[in-house]
């Protein structure tokens, strides 16, 4: 979430070079996000080849920020 936070979208093997995390880890958090409602996936192609990308949603942002917020609150106390 949090590359998503500071990027317009991420795809797939971005995401997953960065958090260096095998397809099906990666794969099964994406799909959770998404069943929340967390992310977008937007499939397109790109110079012919299929490509995925994953943005944040309103929703995902909101709970995202929330987190941040709960975390701090630990941390400072």
């Amino acid at each position: 979430m949090s590359i998503l936070m500071v990027n317009d979208y991420a795809e797939f093997t971005r995401l997953k070079e960065l958090l260096g995390v095998t397809d099906g880890n990666l794969a099964s958090h994406i799909k959770a996000l998404e069943k929340e409602g967390y992310i977008m996936v937007i499939k397109q192609y790109v110079n012919k080849r299929p490509t995925t990308r994953y943005a944040v949603t309103k929703e995902g942002s909101i709970a995202f920020k929330k987190h941040l917020n709960a975390l701090e609150k630990l941390i400072k106390n």
